[in-house]
């Protein structure tokens, strides 16, 4: 087997990029007669018995993710103690190399880099899989404005991400590069979530619009303390033409709560899409002033004078009187009588007059009901005159109160 060919199949050919962890080159499958990029590991990775099982799991797993927005991974395995991965090759340029050779983009354009990742995010986050180490060099970016054509966006190392948690964690010489994208659950050592994610992509496509960090510092500890403490400046602040609407929703994306950050990155992606329309998305909905304090407060005058209108028209209109009445403390103005107080009031007095004589009449047909009864029932064996009388008085009662009732309807 030649030094320059992984298993038999891979052929090596040029570098396409390398790191601490890793090096990335372009090979032939020479069973598939395809291009492809291989990833193989460092040296020193190589030697960790755990790294490697977990390295293996992880790549088995991202091997089923199929979606346009993730690097396809091919292939892994081991050839002399060297341990790679077959991905898809994908002839673009990396977020990395996109900042280091022009710079912020445009806001259009950093829009829809985030949006085509959230896409690919959440497809794996539906599935359970979790980046873990989103940041401007494993986003590959074809065509666009930067290689003409439609432009795609495609996620990569999803594979390596899980493996290399606790090993990038604890290497001193590569944390603080990394760290940048850490969310502040991830530093304290938190199990990372689809949120975590979210925060690291809301840190790439700040620093896509801006050129810069949200939070920079020369150690972990200093990148943590500024997390903790303080807030980062709106994109418009370094670019005016990035509107603040799409500002807003970046910063939602960066809030230190998870809690508060976008729920998955589907919404993240819908937060950019509409701050590109300049709807202000930086907080829930029941927050902002779009469905909250504004329209709430025109809502509330509009209750007031729909309640000082029913006021009027159902409450009781005093009777005019020429005696000087108390003053009682009310919650709305005194109401003036309507035109028709007088007929209302001759009908009211009519209703009160119909009532007292019938009152009276049913008082007088009780007692007399009930003295025939005890005069009846007298000295008759086996009657109490008194539980008759009262039965008899109690339907009189009944009869009395629904009399009422109806008299006052």
């Amino acid at each position: 087997m030649s030094p320059g060919v992984l298993s038999g199949r891979y052929e090596i050919e040029d570098r396409l990029g390398s790191g601490g962890m890793s090096n990335v080159h372009r090979a032939t499958d020479r069973i598939l007669e395809r291009t492809v990029a291989v990833k193989i590991l460092a040296e020193h990775l190589s030697d960790d018995e755990r790294f490697v099982a977990r390295f293996r799991r992880e790549a088995l797993a991202v091997a089923k993710l199929i979606h346009p927005n993730i690097v396809q991974v091919y292939d892994t395995g081991i050839d002399e103690g060297r341990h790679y991965i077959v991905m898809e090759f994908v002839e673009g340029r990396s977020g990395a190399q996109i900042l280091q050779r022009q710079g912020p983009i445009e806001p259009e354009t950093a829009a829809e880099v985030g949006m085509q990742a959230c896409a690919g995010l959440d497809y794996a986050h539906r599935r359970g899989i979790i980046h873990r180490d989103v940041k401007p060099g494993n986003l590959m970016v074809v065509g666009g404005p930067v290689g003409g054509g439609e432009m795609t966006v495609k996620l990569t190392d999803f594979g390596i991400a899980r493996a290399m948690e606790q090993t990038r964690i604890t290497q001193v010489g590569s944390v603080v590069g990394t760290a940048a994208y850490l969310a502040p659950e991830q530093v304290r050592g938190e199990e990372a979530t689809p949120a975590t994610d979210v925060y690291a992509l809301g840190v790439v496509v700040y620093q896509f619009l801006t050129g810069r960090l949200p939070y920079e510092g020369s150690s972990l500890a200093e990148l943590a303390v500024r997390q903790q403490n303080e807030r980062p400046l709106p994109p418009s602040t370094y670019d005016e033409s990035v509107p603040e609407t799409l500002g807003s929703a970046v910063l939602r994306a960066l809030e230190g709560d998870p809690a508060r950050r976008y729920g998955s990155a589907g919404e993240l992606a819908q937060g950019l899409q509409l701050g590109l329309e300049g709807r202000d998305v930086s907080l829930p909905p029941e927050e902002t002033g779009e469905t909250g304090t504004q329209v709430l407060g025109d809502d509330d005058e509009a209750t007031r004078r729909l309640d000082e209108t029913a006021a009027t028209q159902y409450r009781p209109a005093p009777a005019p009187s020429r005696r000087p009445t108390p003053r009682v403390p009310q919650r709305h103005a005194p109401v003036s009588p309507p035109p028709v107080a007088a007929p209302v009031r001759r009908g009211a007095f009519s209703r009160f007059a119909r009532l007292v004589l019938a009152t009276v009449a049913l008082v007088l047909i009780a007692g007399a009901v009930a003295a025939a009864v005890i005069f009846a029932t007298d000295g008759a064996s086996g009657v109490d005159a008194r539980e008759v009388a009262g039965d008899t008085v109690d339907r009189v009662v009944e009869e009395f109160k629904e009399l009422v009732e109806r008299n006052t309807e």
